[in-house]
């Protein structure tokens, strides 16, 4: 199987996500740097996100 552009975005996505999870279980138990952890990671997954809907569009519009 080949990995294209769309691949590696969707895998930088998940992984955010996935590491931020022990931050957002220390800031529930009331870490609040962690929640400061949880925001940059979260914005980060934002920019990721844009990034993967501008990539699916671009491949959908070179099919056409």
């Amino acid at each position: 199987m080949s990995f294209n552009k769309l691949d590696l975005l969707f895998d930088m996505l998940q992984d955010e996500i996935n590491d931020s999870q022990s931050d957002v279980s220390k800031f529930v138990e009331g870490n609040n740097s962690a929640g400061t952890r949880v925001r940059k990671a979260m914005q980060n997954v934002k920019t990721l996100a844009q990034q993967v809907r501008i990539e699916v569009q671009e491949q959908k519009n070179s099919q056409f």
